[in-house]
This record gives C-alpha cells, sequence and structure tokens, in this order.
C-alpha cells in the first residue's frame, strides 16, 4: 500500500467523523455523553466490533 493510499483512507476517515459535528452538533454532543457514560467494558466491545469490521473489509477488498 504506497502513502497515497494511506493519505486516502485517512482522510475519508477524517470527513466521515466530521460529518456528525458538522451536520448535527447538538445530537453529536448528546451521543458523545451517552458514550463518556459507558463502562470501560462496553467500549472496549464497541471498538473491538468496530475493528473486526474494518479489518474484515480490508480482507475484502
Amino acid at each position: 500500500m504506497a502513502l497515497d493510499d494511506w493519505l486516502r483512507a485517512i482522510g475519508l476517515v477524517l470527513i466521515l467523523e466530521g460529518l456528525m459535528p458538522l451536520l448535527a452538533p447538538a445530537r453529536w454532543r448528546e451521543v458523545f455523553l451517552q458514550v463518556a457514560r459507558l463502562r470501560d467494558g462496553q467500549i472496549r466491545f464497541v471498538g473491538f466490533g468496530s475493528a473486526l469490521i474494518g479489518v474484515a473489509l480490508l480482507l475484502m477488498s
């Protein structure tokens, strides 16, 4: 994977991460506060699931 592929991937992540606070900042803040109240194990589970889906998508491409 070349550097330009990495830059595109990071750029896409930043675009997707920025859409929610751009389009609905109040709702984004509510969701952020709800996530902050979760237990560590719950946050780890969500992170693990996201990472697993990401790896699966990379393997499929």
